[in-house]
């Protein structure tokens, strides 16, 4: 029988079973990855945030390995991830300080599912620790972040996988192979609906409930008073903490954006457009802090240098969340559940190249995210969803917020990751960290 300690070597034998080919967080994706790893097999896995997204990820990571840590600043979920029967069990350590999760040498996989401001320091760390990684998109808060944990990540050789589920979406994933066989011709044009981000406040001063590690909550942003709506599951519409839809639902469809022409070691030249904000800024930065500050509605054109232009839109006249791509022959629609357009018609008399999928799966069976991840552990391939093509993909919802928080055009050099000839602009490449709370430097 194949043991732990052969599993983590690196065993060439391929995960078995049939899984469904799309699925996300929370019970759809534990139902789909169903197949529960031999008992020498499973590897002990930490989980560092649990709240809705870390709990889904965890839950579907324990059908491969036993949960034995679970970490987070507010104790109560923390202990209630314990609880969980498809999580801690009752028996896993209970944790509020993510360090002791990296410290200890039993744990071999850590999911990473706190708030977006968390996510490379924690990640850095535990690649450092030589975990294993299943980290929630928007993976990074700026590109100096994701340049960091491209670095990290080259140096550490461990498998991480991003949770960009698209990519294991059997919708998204013929997609991008119709984009790839030719079956659109040149592509002219992808329009990315992602949907506005709410309006909220003035929110009252609270003190922190007596479960919830404000200071530790905070991290690298700015020490401020404590408001509910800041914490859990709001942190997104605040740019202290992420970057509204334009990083939420952008790191999901502007991704296959970039999938579906091959632009996953590049990126767009120039990013222009508008936005409406629910408060005023000045030069870039916010000038209320008790109310939600990220775009309502905005539109961005996105130009690559080869032809292609992108646009990020709250939302399409012609359809609702998703992607348009068209191209000279013809034009697509995709979104969850969903794929329309005569090249997905024309698939029943000329089906796709035998293979293709699976090429853009990198050899791998599209087949569920999570089981691609610990596939990968074992057999030291390259996951679906990578750093490095996230990092391209999330540098264009950066500068895409940067463009309309500066409401001007800004010139991007992909190559050398760099923005051209604005000073002020270039300001928003990273961000100041509160001491104590830095990114480690790579």
């Amino acid at each position: 029988m194949t043991t732990r300690r052969h599993f983590l070597q690196g065993s060439a034998i391929a995960a078995a079973g049939a899984f469904s080919n799309y699925v996300f967080t929370g019970a759809r994706q534990v139902a789909a990855e169903d197949k529960v790893a031999e008992k020498n097999d499973r590897l002990h896995i930490g989980q560092i945030g649990c709240g809705g997204q870390g709990n889904g990820d965890t839950a579907a990571a324990a059908k491969f390995g036993d949960v034995v840590a679970v970490c987070d600043a507010d104790s109560s979920r923390a202990e209630a991830a314990n609880a969980n029967p498809g999580i801690g069990k009752g028996k896993a350590k209970v944790l509020g300080d993510y360090r002791k999760v990296l410290d200890d040498s039993g744990v071999d996989v850590v999911v990473i599912g706190t708030p977006d401001h968390w996510h490379v320091k924690i990640a850095i760390e535990a690649l450092q620790a030589g975990k294993h990684i299943y980290c929630e998109k928007p993976l990074t808060l700026t590109i100096a972040e994701g340049q960091a944990i491209c670095r990290a990540a080259k140096k550490a050789g461990k498998t991480f996988q991003v949770g960009t589920q698209q990519r294991s979406g059997g919708e998204f994933q013929k997609a991008v192979a119709l984009c790839h066989a030719g079956r659109l011709g040149k592509i002219q044009k992808m329009t990315v609906a992602i949907g506005g981000g709410p309006k909220g406040g003035p929110f009252k001063k609270e003190t922190p409930p007596a479960n919830l590690n404000w200071d530790m909550w905070l991290g690298q942003a700015p020490k401020v008073d404590y408001l509910a709506k800041r914490c859990h599951y709001e942190f997104r519409w605040w740019l202290e903490y992420s970057g509204g839809k334009m990083t939420d639902w952008g790191a999901h469809h502007v991704d296959i954006a970039h999938w579906a022409i091959g632009a996953n070691d590049t990126g767009p030249v120039s990013f222009e457009g508008t936005a409406d904000w629910p408060v005023k800024f000045d030069h870039g930065y916010p000038t209320a802090d008790d109310q939600y500050n990220s775009a309502l509605t905005f539109n961005i054109k996105c130009q690559f240098a080869d032809g292609p232009e992108m646009i990020i839109c709250d939302k399409a006249a012609e359809f609702g969340n998703g992607i348009m791509i068209e191209g000279d022959q013809g034009r697509v629609f995709v979104a969850r559940g969903s794929l329309k357009g005569k090249p997905v018609e024309d698939l029943a008399s000329n089906p796709l190249p035998e293979g293709l999928i699976k090429k853009l799966y990198k050899g791998n069976d599209p087949t569920g995210h999570m089981q691609n991840f610990f596939h990968c552990i074992k057999s030291g391939g390259e996951t679906v969803s990578d750093v490095y093509s996230h990092h391209r993909a999330m540098s264009s919802c950066h500068l895409a917020n940067i463009a309309i928080r500066l409401g001007r055009k800004i010139t991007w050099d992909p190559a050398k990751e760099l923005i051209v000839g604005d000073d002020e602009g270039s300001k928003f490449l990273s961000r100041e960290q509160r001491k104590g709370y830095e990114v480690p430097t790579v």
